[in-house]
């Protein structure tokens, strides 16, 4: 089967695995936030892998780097929700800090994936 550029992409493959962790862990937070910030952070998080797929079908490497900019914008979004959501105890803190090393993984390829567009 054919796979699509940005499928092959580790950093989309590593937000796939964010994206799991974020619905998963969204599921604690209370049911009167269904539609405030549980909603939010999923839209953040999934927008992440949206633009970083819609950003791979631009063919300038500028218009690709504005759009993985755009996704490295809703990487900080997600964790600034999770430290928010910690601060209001819907979710543990220790639970922040197990997937900061995967926000900071993301983060990092983001911007080698940003750098390497904007030499195109």
């Amino acid at each position: 089967m054919h796979q699509f550029y940005f499928e092959r992409l580790e950093v989309w493959q590593k937000g796939r695995i964010l994206i799991r962790k974020v619905y998963t862990l969204s599921k604690k937070f209370p049911d009167d936030e269904k539609f405030g910030m549980t909603s939010q952070i999923r839209r953040a998080c999934v927008s992440i892998n949206c633009n970083i797929a819609e950003g791979s079908s631009r063919h300038s490497g500028k218009d690709q780097a504005r759009f993985t900019e755009i996704a490295y914008g809703s990487l900080m979004e997600v964790l600034n929700l999770l430290l928010i959501a910690s601060d209001l105890n819907y979710i543990e803190e220790k639970e922040v800090d197990q997937l900061r090393p995967m926000v900071e993984e993301i983060s990092n390829k983001l911007n080698a994936l940003r750098n390497t567009q904007l030499k195109r």
